[in-house]
């Protein structure tokens, strides 16, 4: 068996065009007549899709028309999993390969359309227009051999019936072109142009009283001698300030709101005043609770819970607001003292 396998490979390596690559992978092409399907290197050697996404998508693209491409179906079908090839599906959809639509039928019954393209970049693509194949050039016929002049006859006469009439042109309505259809499969990721959500606007204070301005407008004029980088401009500060006041007004301490502010910066920080605005934003506490709060969780009813005792003959454990004895312990006393009194 060794001797026959060698020499099918030495007979197969002498048909291969030019030298021999010393390092690499050598190919033996061997053309198919039937079972075979063709694959694009865009989707063998695509950089972004894994090798279990491009292994799917040859399966998939290598089935018959109407053919089971669920999760549950494939995982049948191949050693994956169904959660690596629900991944591999999602992989094959963001790159558009692969597209799952849900399209209801009469009855309202709503079923789930897969779509495989081969080429999902062609669909991108404005397809030019098929021009038909050029018609061969017709033989000219050869002339005629020159003849005697032969005299014709006197010419006779002929009634030709009037010509009708042109009849009236008939207005055409102009045809609408016909609208573009959607494309079938459409990037989910946006592009770098798609605008962007408002930013946040900076929290207020509920009333912000000269004793809250003058608190936080000493915090953030302050607030480089405890981190240098954070030096803010005098518009900055009168900026900030509403900001700061909020996280004043509830009960946030000075020092806390200064770690919160200037802790583990970005580097390097070009524009600490936008870092800050930030911060007050997204990190602003919750607002203290109120005195009728306070007064309704001081009023629920508490739940008292008897301790754990330990009994002095059996040093068993029971539940009791005061040490003694068990339960066992008791009725055996009561029952010594009832027989040593009879």
């Amino acid at each position: 068996m060794d001797t026959q396998q060698n020499t099918a490979l030495a007979r197969a390596l002498a048909e291969v065009p030019g030298p021999l690559p010393t390092r690499g992978v050598i190919h033996i092409t061997i053309p198919h007549t039937e079972r075979f399907t063709i694959v694009g290197n865009h989707l063998a050697q695509h950089p972004d899709l894994s090798c279990t996404a491009i292994g799917i998508a040859v399966r998939i693209q290598s089935l018959p028309q109407g053919a089971e491409v669920s999760i549950k179906a494939l995982a049948a079908r191949c050693k994956e999993g169904e959660k690596r090839i629900a991944a591999a599906l999602r992989e094959l959809e963001a790159h558009g390969y692969l597209q799952r639509l849900h399209d209801r039928l009469s009855g309202k019954k709503v079923i789930t359309r897969t779509f495989f393209c081969n080429q999902p970049a062609a669909l991108m693509r404005p397809r030019r227009p098929v021009e038909a194949p050029p018609q061969p050039a017709k033989p000219e016929p050869a002339p005629a051999p020159a003849q005697a002049p032969v005299q014709e006859p006197a010419p006779v006469p002929v009634c030709h019936p009037t010509a009708a009439p042109p009849a009236p042109e008939v207005p055409v309505a102009p045809v609408a072109p016909p609208a573009p259809s959607a494309p079938l499969f459409v990037p989910r990721v946006p592009p770098p142009t798609a605008p962007k959500a408002p930013r946040r606007p900076l929290p207020q204070p509920r009333d912000l009283t000269p004793e809250l301005d003058r608190a936080a407008t000493t915090f953030l004029s302050d607030l480089h001698r405890h981190a240098p980088r954070f030096t803010l401009s005098e518009d900055d500060v009168r900026r900030l300030v509403p900001g700061v006041a909020a996280w004043l007004e509830r009960a946030a301490r000075p020092d806390a709101i200064r770690r919160a502010l200037t802790d583990d910066p970005p580097q390097p920080l070009r524009h600490p005043a936008k870092l800050l605005a930030h911060r007050l934003t997204e990190l602003l506490p919750p607002a203290p609770p109120g005195v009728d709060d306070l007064t309704a969780l001081a009023a629920r009813p508490r739940v008292v819970v008897t301790p754990f005792q330990t009994c002095d003959d059996c040093d068993r454990a029971f539940r009791s607001p005061t040490p003694g004895h068990c339960r066992d312990c008791r009725e055996s006393r009561a029952a010594y003292a009832q027989a040593a009194a009879a």
